[in-house]
Order: C-alpha cells, then structure tokens, then sequence
C-alpha cells in the first residue's frame, strides 16, 4: 500500500465512514492539534530517565489516539473500530495528577516552563493540550461532541504541569519562578 493516496489534492479528507471534510474544518483540526499533542508527548519521552514519568506518558499517548480517533468519526457516530474514551478515563488523570503532586511542595508563586529538559518539553506538551482543548470546544460549540473529550484534555493539561513540576523535582532543578 502506499503512502499517498492523492484523495487530499483537492483540500479535503476522510472521516471514518469514509464522508469528505474540507481539512481545515473545526474536526479536522481538533484532530489535528490532538495529534500535535501526541507528538510533543513522544518527543518529551525521548528525554524522560523516570520511570514514574515515562509510565504517565506510555499510558496517556494510546489515549489520545482514541480520543482523535473519536473526533475523527461524524458527530453522533460510532465505530467497532474506534474504541471509547470515558469518563473513567477522565477520573484516572485525576488519580494521576494526586499521585504526581503527592510529592511537590505546594506551589506560592506562579511558575515559568523551563527548569529541565524534560520539563521543558513537558510544558511544552501542556500548551499543546491546550490548544486542543480550545479546538475542541470550538468543534463542540458546532457539533455534538462527548462533554468528557473535553474534559480529559482539561485534566491532562494538569497532570503536565505536575508532571513537568516533578521532572524538575527529580531532576534536583528549581520551578522557574515568575517575577513580575
């Protein structure tokens, strides 16, 4: 099979169940910038030495597959093919956000994305979700879209900020802090 299919020359591309949307539409770019997401997640992998950390990580890429993979099928359908994401997955970032900010000192300043690489690259990650959090209320403001799609983006953007904070904490390498 090869890679290029040429469908797209003419500016649009394929939902599951085969329907054709231009590929600036408010869907395809909630995909899109969810697979932005994926990608900042992967390249901080690459600098992550932490189990802890790497383990969050490993875990939450296959999610935001299938949460693409869901804004990738027309408002209102499902597929066999596609899997769920639930509100149980929403309530595990919860646990994991708990977990990771079980060991931080409580934040008295507002922080700036840096510290360490993996930091860094962690915050970086964080601003890309939320990014694709505002992609997908701007799909949902359109279409239906399921309530904890964003909601599991809004509680990912939070386990990142901790995870970058722990990074730095494991790192032995101070939050950067804001000075007004």
């Amino acid at each position: 099979m090869k890679l290029y299919t040429r469908h797209g020359d003419d500016g649009t591309t394929g939902l599951f169940g085969g329907q054709r949307v231009d590929k600036d539409s408010l869907r395809v770019t909630a995909y899109g910038v969810v697979d932005e997401l994926n990608s900042a997640l992967g390249l901080a992998r690459c600098a992550c030495t932490h189990d802890e950390l790497a383990a969050i990580i490993d875990r939450v890429q296959p999610q935001l597959f299938v949460l693409g993979s869901n804004l990738c099928l027309p408002a209102g359908e499902t597929s066999e093919h596609v899997p769920p994401l639930t509100d149980q997955h929403v309530q595990q970032l919860e646990s994991l956000i708990d977990a990771v900010c079980a060991p931080l000192p409580e934040m008295r300043y507002f922080i700036l994305p840096g510290g360490c690489e993996l930091a860094a690259r962690l915050h970086v990650a964080r601003t890309t979700c939320r990014a694709a959090e505002r992609a997908v209320v701007r799909l949902a403001h359109a279409e239906p879209v399921e309530a904890h799609l964003v909601q599991y983006l809004n509680r990912l953007s939070d386990l990142l900020f901790a995870m970058a904070r722990r990074a730095n904490q494991l790192e032995g390498v101070e939050d950067v802090p804001w000075k007004p």
